[in-house]
């Protein structure tokens, strides 16, 4: 708290800023864990079963028990394919049957990739922003240690050690927050980009199989 309560009520602001920053930071970052976490076993459980399954109308029945992203997926699969059998004419079910099916597919994985995204903006906003918070409290500590130094006329220790040490500290905050910023980031990106190659795969297969069963289910 004594960091909070220095000379200049700017630089106090400017560590209050980085201080909720660090607080968000973590928060997506522990969400985001969990969130993975979750989702990788839904994922595996829901693929042995699936592939598991003894034949086509088992493994739809299946994907309506179960959740995760590889579930959703087949559930749009599905569906897709139900609504083709129905024998829709509209402009939305016009096109041949692996096309229709191809598609909905890939608007579901981009669907799941775009909420795979939330928080990755937040984490590089932070990450490339937060030393120049540091930086601007820096600068405008060392203004204000400038500033006693013209009131008192002295450039002491004592007059100037309290505003610079207090404007090194918003330079270390900054750098505290934007590090771990950056490298959740980077982790969590490439964990989508794994994540995506995994859907997509799925996809693959679940083509080739709906091919094998004529698109009908």
């Amino acid at each position: 708290m004594q960091l909070f309560s220095g000379g200049s009520i700017v630089v106090s602001i400017t560590l209050f800023v980085l201080l909720l920053c660090s607080v968000f930071t973590w928060s997506i970052v522990i969400y985001k864990l969990l969130q993975q976490r979750r989702n990788g076993k839904l994922n595996k459980t829901f693929a042995q079963q699936f592939w598991d399954s003894p034949d086509w109308k088992s493994a739809e029945h299946m994907s309506e028990q179960h959740e995760g992203q590889l579930a959703s997926l087949a559930r749009t699969a599905f569906t897709a394919l139900k609504e083709m059998a129905s024998g829709k004419t509209d402009l939305k079910h016009a096109g041949a049957p692996q096309e229709l099916m191809e598609n909905a597919l890939s608007q579901q994985i981009r669907n799941l990739q775009r909420k795979g995204e939330s928080g990755l903006a937040e984490l590089a906003g932070i990450g490339s922003t937060a030393p120049f918070v540091g930086l601007f409290g820096t600068v405008w500590g060392i203004m204000h240690a400038l500033q006693e130094i013209g009131k008192t006329g002295s450039a002491s220790l004592d007059v100037v050690a309290g505003p610079i040490g207090e404007a090194l500290i918003a330079t270390a905050f900054g750098i505290a927050t934007a590090l771990p910023a950056v490298l959740a980031y980077n982790y969590y990106l490439r964990r989508l980009r794994l994540n995506l190659t995994e859907l997509e795969n799925f996809s693959d297969d679940f083509a080739r199989l709906a091919r094998k069963y004529d698109y009908k289910v």
